[in-house]
């Protein structure tokens, strides 16, 4: 089998997901920020609606993939355990006493119990009580529930983190501290798990190596036509877009890299959610964004030449990299405090199963019913509870492999 993801639209395969668990529990009225939540969530209720959207996916005959099978059934493998742990647990992150304690008891654990500890985190007093540490600073200096393992609430999200674009995956860096182990898992997943290890397919970004030259996964829609749009935002920085618009030159399936221009702000965190593909040539874009400067990247020889664009030139620039002579922009007509809601609450982070055919969260009865109305298939789940991250269903989702859209 081969991966690859050459639209945003053409009709979805398999897509990886993160059902939300007991890491949920750790986040606090005063750690939710650091957390990169904006408030607790009920994990009961957000459980459920993510169970109603993976059934969403499943009805139209998407493969599901759960991110916290692939790593425990990753860490089956031992040197993918080897590489978390030395990743996760060391001298750097715990100090040298208790890293080698904690390294110690994790190499023992199950693979499944270690996996869920590796996402949802662990306290000083849950760790001291399977493996006393007496001499160490760091342990010392906790109170008991205070989180030695901070939780990584925000794998939620999964596209952040992967990304597929065409025939091969950019493992990204990220850029708030509270994202950053989870780059680890999936380093460690690509690698290792069966499913993936069998399989030869480019790495775009190798994660841990990138370092500050960050892209994440929301800031980056395959339009196709050969055609890469990229959100210079909150959490992409230019230097993270030069560099992977060089490297998908280099396959030859990539033929420009569109760089948007974006504010840098926690609302617009990235491309996706203020404006995704719905359909051939069709985008749902918030009422507020305006036209925004862009830049092509394009392969030149041994380098690339780089053409910066005027806001007015946004939606041209778009077409002409789809082969259009222009774009259909679906943009709901309401005033800018309604719009500011159902872009607060994702109204555009729209996932397509099918050209026409989207995920949305049914909050967002505005926009669904305009999408409705231009011919798009909407099909809405309930997201009160997983909302609370600011991200939506095109955030929760990773493409792995998409059905070519003929004549895109």
């Amino acid at each position: 089998m081969s991966f690859s993801v050459d639209s945003e639209i053409g009709r979805l395969r398999q897509v990886i997901l993160h059902r939300p668990g007991r890491e949920m529990l750790r986040l606090t009225p005063q750690n939710k920020d650091s957390l990169l939540f904006d408030d607790v969530l009920w994990l009961e209720r957000a459980q459920q609606e993510h169970d109603q959207l993976a059934r969403t996916l499943t009805d139209r005959g998407v493969e599901v993939l759960y991110l916290g099978d692939l790593l425990a059934q990753t860490l089956e493998v031992a040197e993918a355990r080897d590489f978390v742990l030395a990743n996760t647990f060391n001298e750097n992150t715990c100090g040298p006493r208790a890293a080698e304690a904690l390294h110690g008891l994790m190499q023992g654990l199950p693979a499944a119990e270690l996996a869920e500890i590796l996402v949802a985190g662990a306290t000083r007093r849950e760790l001291q009580e399977r493996v006393p540490v007496a001499d160490s600073l760091v342990l010392s200096l906790l109170e008991d529930d205070d989180l030695l393992l901070a939780p990584l609430t925000n794998h939620l999200f999964t596209r952040d983190t992967s990304c597929w674009v065409y025939g091969g995956v950019s493992i990204n860096s990220m850029t708030k501290q509270a994202r950053r182990r989870e780059t680890v898992n999936y380093q460690a997943i690509y690698r290792w798990h069966p499913f993936f290890a069998d399989q030869e397919f480019p790495v775009w970004s190798e994660g841990l190596a990138a370092g500050p030259a960050t892209v994440e996964g929301g800031d980056v829609e395959v339009i196709g036509n050969g055609a890469v749009l990229v959100g210079v935002s909150e959490r992409t920085c230019p230097q993270g877009v030069e560099r992977l618009a060089s490297r998908l030159f280099t396959s030859g399936e990539v033929s420009q890299v569109i760089a948007v221009e974006m504010s840098r702000n926690r609302a617009q965190m990235h491309l996706d959610t203020v404006m995704t593909m719905v359909d051939v040539g069709t985008f749902v874009k918030y009422a507020d964004l305006g036209m925004l400067p862009t830049v092509t990247l394009r392969p030149d020889g041994a380098g690339m030449s780089v053409t910066r664009h005027a806001p007015e030139d946004m939606h041209r620039v778009i077409a002409q990299a789809l082969g259009l002579d222009d774009l259909k922009v679906l943009t709901t007509p309401q005033d800018s405090l309604a719009a500011a809601r159902e872009q607060w609450d994702d109204g555009c982070n729209t996932l397509a199963v099918s050209p026409g055919v989207v995920v949305t969260y049914e909050r967002n009865v505005a926009t669904n019913d305009y999408l409705a109305s231009n011919g798009i298939e909407v099909l809405p789940v309930p997201g009160s509870e997983l909302g609370r991250g600011r991200g939506g269903p095109h955030c929760m989702s990773c493409p792995v492999l998409r059905d070519p859209v003929p004549a895109l």
